[in-house]
């Protein structure tokens, strides 16, 4: 009998990491949000966009549908998708959502972040290097 030769089994790629994650507290928020929409979406767009005093804003944002090349995060039961432009800075972001005596607002802690203005609003973020 011949021995029939066989092809090994490629190899299981390991999970990528999320790019981005919500705390409860956020995905409880964006959840009630967009459920009163008023009309359904496609998920939560996150990006980085220029202004502000140190250089960089996050954005959020209704996205409408899903670009073919965004970053789809699926957390908590909340899509966000994610421009491929902001991608290497965002990686390792974790968003949350604080209420205070003063105000409700969406936080974003990211590792990233080099500089901040001191109103808050702006950042400077340096992009991660891509692993080789």
């Amino acid at each position: 009998m011949s021995q029939l030769e066989t092809t090994p089994a490629p190899r299981a790629r390991r999970p990528r990491p999320k790019v981005v994650t919500l705390t409860e507290a956020a995905a409880a928020r964006v959840r009630e949000i967009m459920g009163r929409a008023e009309k359904p979406y496609a998920g939560l767009r996150v990006g980085v966009k220029n202004g502000g005093c140190a250089g960089q804003e996050y954005t959020l944002e209704y996205a409408e549908e899903a670009s073919p090349l965004d970053e789809v995060v699926e957390d908590k039961g909340v899509t966000i998708l994610i421009d491929p432009k902001a991608v290497l800075f965002l990686i390792g972001t974790v968003v949350d959502y604080e209420v205070t005596k003063l105000s409700a607002k969406f936080v974003f802690r990211n590792p990233n972040e080099t500089d901040a203005c001191g109103c808050g609003e702006s950042v400077t973020i340096v992009p991660r290097a891509v692993a080789e």
